[in-house]
């Protein structure tokens, strides 16, 4: 089936999981409600199911999806206690209308639930790539934009990597979208159908950290009232990605060392280990080889982590990546801001380029979304102005200088002074 992704939005994450068992090939994501579910990229989506409870808050729930996600095809899944028509729910944006009582035998999803998915997603197929994902040099990941050589050297070493059974070490600045890429590999590995984990290490205080990773058993320590797993058995069979791994203890670091080698997790003040399957991805923004080298960091762990090593180069060492980018982020928030005509020119692309982009990624997404009540355009022009000032910044105010790294003329920047007002 010509699926990419199917997002699941409801409280029945039982029968979501049912779904991914008993038709593989689809890529399902689920998540409890419309405002989480809209974090998430309408690009890279083929069809969102909507489980409803009752009618008002479905009703409310189908309106946002239309509204933020013009276009998305919706399949409603509706109790009999709902009360309301088949066709109400058609006439309000759903695509489709399914009792959410429709069961198979052993709890499987039924086949015209799988039917209609399929019918949806086969209508759907013929639409036109978005901008972004045009030409040759094209991401073939949905969730990571990217075409420039080093983003496509990327890329290749994610497809070696799913193939791999290795532990993974991706290193990069912040902000480059280290768990983007942990993902992607997790998504085509052998692993696929199974839980992807993601940690952040230094999210947790050091008390907390074993607790978290390897779980607890009852009475380990004051508060401790009932047995819990820790996120390493969550992720048995599937990824465990630990991201900011240079943030963790000599301690911690040669607990961990144990998990990787025996394979088996203890939890916290239990007196057994229990055997656990998992792939390890870690990630650092720091060099961890460096970080050995100087003693912070355990040379033991390093080799078993950096076992196939990926590094994501930063945002100014791709600027051919920019332009597709702030194209993806401004469809993105246009949408949500019901602002989808605003287009970038390519003046103002060019400019984006030129800067230095020193939180990457996650920087240039800020920048696009940034002051909401504003209007997009306004959006730009606030950041070409911050873009101009640092520029004459950096060159102290010479503006031959200044025109020459950002690529335009000195009368185009005089233009560009006067419009924005910059003295």
């Amino acid at each position: 089936m010509p699926i990419r992704a199917l997002l699941w939005i409801g409280r029945a994450r039982d029968f979501a999981g049912d779904l991914i068992a008993d038709a593989p090939s689809l890529d399902v994501t689920w998540e409890r409600n419309v405002e989480l579910a809209l974090t998430h990229s309408f690009d890279a989506l083929d069809a969102v199911v909507l489980d409803v409870d009752d009618e008002p808050s479905g009703r409310r729930d189908l309106e946002r999806l239309s509204c933020e996600w013009p276009g998305c095809p919706v399949i409603v899944r509706v109790p009999k206690e709902a009360g309301t028509e088949p066709g109400d729910w058609l006439e309000a944006g759903a695509v489709a209308v399914l009792p959410s009582e429709l069961r198979a035998v052993a709890g499987a999803p039924s086949r015209q639930l799988r039917d209609c998915i399929e019918q949806v997603v086969l209508a759907r197929s013929g639409r036109p790539a978005p901008k972004h994902r045009k030409g040759r040099g094209a991401s073939p990941f949905p969730a990571i934009i990217g075409e420039s050589p080093e983003m496509r050297r990327v890329f290749a070493l994610i497809e070696r990597a799913g193939r791999s059974r290795a532990t993974v070490l991706v290193s990069g600045e912040t902000g480059t979208g280290k768990e983007l890429i942990a993902r992607a590999i997790h998504d085509c590995s052998a692993r696929r159908e199974q839980a992807f984990v993601g940690f952040n290490c230094a999210a947790f205080p050091e008390s907390l950290l074993e607790s978290e990773l390897y779980g607890h058993a009852k009475g380990a320590f004051t508060g401790a009232n009932r047995e819990k797993p820790g996120l390493v058995e969550t992720a048995d069979r599937g990824t465990l990605f630990l991201d900011e791994i240079s943030e963790t203890s000599g301690p911690f670091q040669a607990k961990l060392l144990r998990v990787l080698q025996e394979r088996e997790v203890r939890a916290v003040g239990s007196t057994k280990s229990r055997q656990v399957d998992v792939r390890v991805i870690a990630a650092s923004n720091r060099d961890l080889l460096t970080e050995v080298q100087q003693g912070r960091f355990r040379e033991d762990l390093y080799y078993r982590l950096a076992v196939f090593p990926i590094h994501v180069p930063a945002l100014r060492e791709r600027p051919s990546d920019v332009g597709p980018l702030a194209e993806f982020f401004l469809a993105l928030h246009g949408r949500r801001e019901h602002k989808a005509r605003v287009v970038l020119s390519e003046d103002a692309v060019q400019q984006l380029a030129t800067y230095g982009w020193p939180g990457n990624v996650r920087e240039l997404e800020n920048e696009i979304q940034r002051e909401p009540g504003e209007s997009l355009r306004e959006s730009m022009q606030r950041l070409e102005a911050l873009m101009l000032r640092r520029a004459l910044k950096v060159h102290r105010g010479r503006r031959a200088a200044t025109a020459r790294s950002l690529g335009i003329t000195r009368e185009g920047l005089y233009k560009k002074l006067k419009r924005l007002n910059i003295e």
